[in-house]
């Protein structure tokens, strides 16, 4: 991901928050003024990824209605070249910058083959990438050009069906993983204000009562152990997300929106309790 305008925005943002909080707050605050810049920072960058996986989302649906169009024109007897400068002027969204390029070029006498590189490096998409390159060992080859088409719009048409199936069939399995998620979160809280308060009473001391999570006898402060417990909630909330990503996408880059939204919510929560109940 290359750094654009809004992610330098966000780090000097990020910068201002963080200064301004520490003037603002007490110094025993210094762990929400971190993660306050710090999500600040992130924001922007996960904003992009979502983006960036919207648009190739929808640059895979428009490339099937390209090759639908194309595919008809082509069964009228019109040769490739000409099919595609034909269909230019057609509406294909987030495709349609590239498919006008490609046809400006094959307008100016780029060969096909070359044009259909160029297009496929611009578009910079793995399923548009394979149908294209089977396009144009087609058209070298010589073969019935509308048949291949027809063939690689249909082979377009069943991964798109499949992934659409595939996300439908996990959508169940990815609320379990969120409110899974919340619960945990839930049991941690209670843990951490109820629970270990409680153990602490009956022990009679708070350093007896949690001594033993302060190594060989030491004493753990509240503040180290809301820590302990938020540095537990964000791990998880993070591995949790990319598994989350992997099982509703197929891929663990999808997994970091879900890590993103988990982590935060930990992250807003338990801060938020910790300044509440303490």
């Amino acid at each position: 991901m290359k750094m654009q305008k809004i992610h330098w925005i966000g780090i000097i943002c990020s910068v201002i928050v963080m200064s301004l909080l520490y003037v603002l707050m007490e110094s025993g605050n210094l762990f929400f003024i971190f993660g306050m810049g710090f999500l600040v920072v992130v924001t922007p960058f996960v904003y992009s990824m979502i983006r960036e996986t919207n648009i190739n989302s929808e640059k895979e649906e428009m490339f099937l209605e390209f090759a639908r169009n194309l595919v008809e024109s082509v069964k009228t007897g019109t040769p490739i070249n000409k099919s595609i400068i034909n269909i230019k002027n057609k509406s294909y969204g987030a495709l349609e910058k590239h498919v006008k390029k490609l046809s400006n070029q094959i307008s100016l006498g780029v060969p096909l083959s070359s044009a259909l590189q160029i297009f496929s490096k611009d578009v910079n998409n793995k399923t548009i990438s394979r149908a294209l390159t089977l396009i144009g060992q087609a058209e070298r080859a010589g073969g019935d050009i509308g048949e291949i088409l027809e063939s690689v719009a249909g082979a377009v048409n069943t991964s798109d069906k499949l992934k659409k199936e595939r996300k439908a069939a996990i959508s169940t399995l990815v609320a379990q993983g969120y409110i899974i998620f919340l619960v945990f979160m839930v049991i941690i809280l209670v843990m951490q204000f109820k629970i270990f308060p409680m153990v602490a009473g009956i022990s009679g001391t708070e350093s007896q009562g949690i001594g033993m999570f302060g190594g060989a006898g030491g004493e753990v402060s509240s503040e180290e152990m809301a820590n302990a417990f938020l540095y537990l909630l964000l791990i998880q909330g993070f591995f949790n997300g990319l598994t989350i990503g992997k099982l509703a996408e197929g891929n663990v880059k999808s997994g970091l929106r879900h890590s993103f939204i988990l982590m935060l919510t930990a992250f807003l929560v338990s801060t938020g309790a910790n300044i509440f109940f303490t």
